[in-house]
């Protein structure tokens, strides 16, 4: 199985993020906690894998209410090292690590926007989920009518590194095909909740909105700007 991840293992992927999207982990916390406090979810030990700088786990201890969870953050991309020592302390800790090959087992695994880097997805989800009796992902949804029509994958695969490509049903089905069972998930918005400059973001922000709001998978399939947050078992 290739557990390689596309473009991290050397400085392209630093060089062309070089803060390693650390903006946006107090949104994605966000995400995460709140799929978690709508379905009960209350772990003592939280393991990310593909954790880059680290910033989502501080900001999950931060905001969570159990300030006696432990957590662990595993990257195989080098680069992530110099995020780390400022982010470490008694209950965080991070491994420059595989830990696919580790025998640790945790309450939750975080796998925010990883797979889609990855060759073998199918195989890094099946052997990633035997690490955790739960497990949450965060997807990209990068496949729609406006990323079509205005070839947006292929300035995602060079910026971003990812490799594959997913809409919410085939996010979800390959999930399912790996065996998990899938308990809850819902839509996330950066590309309304967040302000990344952009002026195609700014010019379509409001038309998402509205269309989300009228109909949620309709807006992700035409006008994209969406991702999808999953609650596994």
């Amino acid at each position: 199985m290739t557990e390689t991840i596309y473009s991290q293992e050397n400085s392209e992927y630093l060089e062309k993020n070089e803060n390693w999207h650390i903006e946006d982990s107090p949104w994605k916390a966000d995400k995460i906690l709140t799929i978690m406090n709508k379905n009960g979810l209350y772990p003592n030990s939280i393991v990310e894998i593909g954790c880059g700088a680290g910033e989502i786990l501080v900001q999950l201890q931060k905001k969570m209410t159990n300030k006696n969870v432990m957590f662990s953050g595993y990257d195989i991309a080098p680069d992530v090292k110099h995020f780390w020592p400022n982010r470490i302390n008694e209950k965080i800790d991070f491994f420059n690590e595989d830990l696919l090959k580790k025998k640790e087992v945790y309450d939750l695994l975080l796998m925010v926007d990883v797979f889609e880097h990855v060759d073998d997805y199918f195989g890094f989800i099946k052997k990633a989920s035997t690490k955790a009796t739960y497990k949450i992902f965060h997807i990209p949804l990068d496949i729609n009518a406006m990323s079509v029509l205005r070839n947006t994958p292929t300035v995602t695969r060079e910026i971003f590194g990812h490799i594959h490509f997913f809409t919410k049903d085939t996010a979800l089905s390959t999930l399912k095909d790996c065996g998990l069972e899938i308990i809850d998930y819902q839509y996330t918005g950066s590309s309304v909740e967040i302000n990344n400059g952009k002026l195609s973001a700014k010019l379509l922000k409001f038309p998402r909105k509205i269309l989300f709001a009228i109909n949620p998978d309709f807006a992700s399939r035409l006008l994209g700007g969406y991702s999808l947050i999953v609650l596994a078992k």
